[in-house]
């Protein structure tokens, strides 16, 4: 079967040895791929050309076969999305909010919803402006699921969780993969990538440097030669 996600000598050139170059992966269907590097390596980057939000100098992005800049309202009305830095409307509760956008997708059964608030523990009543920053992140994550959509991007998506809600973020992901669902995540979290991930890539200054196996990560000192010495110091059921 076709890679629903594919990347082929992707380069984006802010100068300065910024951005991504030649920067060339691919994901599976139904496979979690864990996109490693540290800040500044060009995740971010990657993402959002893949969301369309970019347009790449050189290179392609592909999701399910569409150009990711040509098509990206066709692709954007059925991915998952998770961006890094969240900017939600302050004076909104998120109850209205994901109500917004359910309508904005056209989703009339807002069942799952209402299962993902509860699964988080998120008190949906509140003005998103007043909640602090795990709950503000939670609000993204069910905005990211709530569609059931089939290919998911997520950058960095547990910051400001606590353990409880990271632990409950893993059995989520692990049964959207289950039902089929495309995930391409970045993270710092090992435990997070080795509980998740099928392979991991790493890159470093916006370029390729190796792919693994989860279990090989802290393997030979891969960890040690990516990021220095620093580096190694509920159940989700939805009935829909």
């Amino acid at each position: 079967m076709a890679d629903i996600v594919h990347v082929e000598g992707l380069t984006k050139d802010y100068g300065h040895n910024r951005g991504v170059f030649d920067l060339t992966f691919s994901v599976a269907p139904g496979e979690v791929l864990g996109f490693l590097g540290a800040n500044g390596a060009g995740k971010t980057v990657t993402l959002r050309t893949l969301m369309g939000f970019i347009r790449a100098d050189q290179g392609c992005a592909r999701i399910a076969g569409l150009d990711c800049f040509a098509h990206r309202d066709r692709i954007q009305r059925t991915l998952g999305y998770l961006p890094g830095e969240l900017a939600l409307p302050p004076h909104m509760t998120a109850d209205a909010f994901l109500r917004f956008q359910a309508q904005v997708r056209e989703l009339h059964d807002l069942g799952r919803i209402q299962r993902l608030i509860e699964f988080f523990e998120l008190d949906s009543s509140m003005r998103i402006g007043s909640m602090s920053k795990g709950n503000k992140q939670k609000v993204g994550i069910v905005c990211a699921f709530f569609h059931t959509p089939d290919v998911l991007l997520l950058d960095e998506p547990t910051t400001g969780l606590d353990l409880l809600m990271q632990r409950r973020f893993v059995e989520l992901v692990q049964a959207e993969r289950a039902r089929g669902a495309t995930v391409l995540m970045s993270s710092h979290l090992l435990g997070e990538v080795e509980r998740l991930c099928d392979r991991v890539l790493f890159i470093r200054h916006g370029r390729r440097i190796m792919e693994c196996k989860p279990a090989e990560l802290t393997m030979d000192g891969a960890l040690v030669n990516l990021y220095g010495e620093d580096a190694l110091a509920g159940t989700w059921h939805d009935a829909s």
